[in-house]
C-alpha cells in the first residue's frame, strides 16, 4: 500500500476537498448540513483554525484553514469532525451507505471517502486562486446559474466585503446547461 505524505508546516494555509463515501449527496439535507456544522464548531472550540474560504456540496467540500502559528496537526482536525459528523449522522440518520468487505472489517461507516486532497498554499496568487476555485464550484457543477445563488459558501461574505461583485465569475447559460444535460 502506497505511503502518504502530508506536508505539516505550523501556522501554514491549506487548502481541502474532503468527499463523502460514494460520493452520497448527504448535504442536501439540513440535517446532515447542520451535524456538519455542530462537528466543524466542536473541533473548532478545542483545536482552533481559521476559515478562509469554504463552498459545501452536495457530496464535497472545498475549504482553505490558516492553522494557528505553533501548530500544523490538521490530519487530526479532519479525524475528528469526521468522527463526531459519522457518530451523530448514524445517531440520528441512520446507517449510511452500503460497506464494503475492507469498511466491515475496518468497523468503518460508509458516510466519508478515507482520504482527502490536501494543499499547502504557497503564496497570494496561490491562496487567491484557490479562494476563486471554492467560489466557483457551484457554477462549475450546475447547482447555480450565478455564484451568489449558493448559500453555502463563504462567497456572499466576501461579496459584502467588496471583495467580489454580485456577479462575479459571470452567469450560467441555461440553453447551454440543458444541452449539456441531454435535455
Amino acid at each position: 500500500m502506497p505511503e502518504y505524505r502530508r506536508i505539516m508546516q505550523p501556522g501554514g494555509t491549506y487548502f481541502f476537498t474532503v468527499v463523502t463515501y460514494n460520493r452520497q449527496p448527504l448535504f442536501l439535507s439540513q440535517q446532515c448540513r447542520d451535524i456538519l456544522h455542530s462537528a466543524w464548531v466542536n473541533v473548532q472550540s478545542c483545536h482552533p483554525f481559521e476559515t478562509i474560504a469554504l463552498c459545501l456540496l452536495p457530496e464535497h467540500i472545498h475549504v482553505i484553514w490558516k492553522m494557528p502559528e505553533e501548530d500544523a496537526d490538521y490530519p487530526m482536525r479532519w479525524k475528528e469532525i469526521k468522527r463526531i459528523f459519522t457518530r451523530e449522522y448514524l445517531r440520528e440518520v441512520g446507517p449510511g451507505g452500503v460497506r464494503n468487505e475492507s469498511r466491515i472489517f475496518q468497523g468503518e461507516a460508509a458516510i466519508w471517502q478515507r482520504r482527502y486532497w490536501a494543499h499547502l498554499i504557497l503564496d497570494q496568487d496561490d491562496l487567491n486562486n484557490h479562494i476563486d476555485y471554492i467560489h466557483i464550484n457551484p457554477l462549475k457543477h450546475r447547482l447555480v446559474h450565478q455564484v451568489s445563488e449558493w448559500p453555502w459558501s463563504t462567497f456572499n461574505g466576501y461579496r459584502k466585503k467588496g471583495i467580489y461583485s454580485s456577479d462575479w465569475g459571470g452567469k450560467a447559460d441555461i440553453r447551454l446547461m440543458d444541452k449539456d444535460l441531454g435535455e
